[in-house]
């Protein structure tokens, strides 16, 4: 992978600093806005299968279906982007967030009820890519990895303060006012974004002629960071698909921490409720602040750690800036935070020992790993490749949703064969490959390149 002198560069991030924070405090609220949608239903399942007379076993499913719209939504979003402009998009995906949230809460039966959740499924995912780019394209790289921990922020207390006011609303009121709730989010986010953000820059909005009309339909513009071959284009540099292939390897990381995201939240009241007897959507909604608590610490140490590991890697190569370095700040999160709390958090629900307390604080530390993680793992993927960041992190998104949604279906059968102690060991064993192969990738991935360039030439 190509290395770049820190400083470079510099002159594109010309933002002024208070326009970078509107940038920034938008595409966090978009984040958090579409994350709510998608798990803010959770602690209300029940009273919503009744309601529209279908079972909890299919309105799960219907999640897992959601996850899969928000994979494959981007072969969707791409020819629309490359259209139309990535702004134009951005606030078309915003506006389609808020009409089928409406949509959602006029459902008058579980078939309408699915097909509004699926569409509005079908925004997240674009909003979160674009997001990351246009942070890429306002922060310099030193500044990217806090940037992105704050937009990790938005995303991940979305999906855990998502069901707490979900938990609240369907105590006192109906299920239905989590969607106009959802609403009046997804409408302030339009008005935000219509204000605050810019225009792609240094590229061209739109596609002009048949044939780039037609280039932008080929799905397999998404696909190339993980199907392309390692091809060297010249003596002096690592060729554009040689970095789209390691960051396919990143793609694996972040499915595997999408899949231990949603084996948590999609199991927290099916294996919390029976464990302390807590009978409320109220009570039990109530256990996400503890994930919560820790996606939100995690954001910002993994902004910190991030950040941090580059400026130590470039001190150390005299201001050579390599973007696989600040993947070496996570590594004992994979190794020793992420298994050692998730074996906590399972055995002592799956034996009932430890009470209340230890539980919540080793569900903290999951969250705050998972988190730390992703941080690395996400700026990694929008500065491998920048003259082909959508694709690279489109690439990244339908892996990672793919997981999310084999987790969120598969959690609650799989818990109730073979034990909530047994999953989450299953959980810390691929944590400890993840992190072995993020540490591969790390230390000696510039070396696998420099053999395979070597072989080539």
């Amino acid at each position: 992978m190509q290395g770049s002198k820190h400083g470079s560069d510099g002159a594109q991030y010309a933002f002024p600093t208070w326009q970078k924070c509107l940038i920034l405090t938008d595409a966090c609220f978009v984040v958090f806005t579409s994350s709510s949608a998608l798990c803010s239903i959770f602690p209300a399942t029940a009273q919503i299968a009744a309601e529209l007379s279908t079972t909890v076993e299919t309105l799960h499913i219907a999640n897992a279906c959601v996850q899969i719209a928000m994979g494959i939504s981007l072969f969707v979003w791409q020819p629309i982007r490359s259209f139309i402009g990535r702004r134009n998009a951005y606030l078309l995906a915003i506006f389609i967030l808020f009409c089928f949230s409406i949509g959602a809460a006029l459902a008058i039966n579980a078939s309408m009820f699915i097909a509004m959740r699926i569409i509005v499924g079908i925004t997240g995912t674009f909003l979160l890519v674009a997001g990351q780019e246009i942070l890429a394209e306002a922060f310099d790289p030193i500044g990217r990895g806090a940037a992105f921990g704050y937009m990790q922020i938005g995303n991940t207390t979305g999906l855990t303060i998502g069901p707490c006011i979900g938990g609240i609303i369907v105590s006192f009121t109906h299920w239905r006012i989590i969607y106009w709730l959802q609403v009046g989010l997804a409408g302030l986010s339009l008005i935000l974004s219509s204000l605050f953000i810019p225009n792609e820059k240094g590229k061209s909005k739109t596609v002009h002629g048949s044939g780039s009309r037609l280039a932008a339909l080929n799905p397999i513009n998404l696909l190339k960071p993980l199907v392309y071959p390692n091809i060297v284009i010249t003596a002096s540099e690592i060729s554009p698909e040689i970095q789209q292939s390691l960051t396919s390897k990143q793609d694996i990381a972040c499915g595997f921490l999408v899949f231990f995201q949603f084996i948590v939240l999609t199991s927290i009241p099916h294996i919390i409720n029976p464990r302390f007897h807590f009978t409320t959507p109220l009570v039990s909604s109530l256990f996400y602040l503890a994930p919560g608590g820790g996606f939100v610490l995690g954001s910002l140490v993994g902004g910190i750690v991030s950040d941090r590991t580059t400026k130590r890697y470039i001190a150390k190569r005299d201001g050579i800036r390599l973007p696989q370095d600040r993947l070496n700040g996570s590594l004992p999160i994979w190794l020793g935070v992420m298994p050692v709390s998730m074996a906590i958090y399972g055995w002592t629900l799956d034996l009932e020992v430890g009470g209340m307390a230890v539980p919540i604080i080793s569900v903290f530390f999951v969250a705050g790993g998972i988190v730390v993680a992703f941080n690395g793992l996400n700026t990694y993927t929008a500065e491998a490749l920048p003259e082909h960041r959508f694709a690279a992190i489109s690439g990244k998104y339908i892996i990672q949703y793919g997981f999310g949604a084999v987790s969120t279906a598969a959690v609650v059968p799989l818990i109730d064969a073979i034990g909530v102690g047994l999953v989450f060991t299953i959980c810390a064993i691929i944590s400890v490959t993840g992190g072995v192969g993020v540490f591969l990738v790390a230390r000696y991935g510039l070396q696998l390149q420099n053999h395979r360039f070597s072989s080539r030439v």
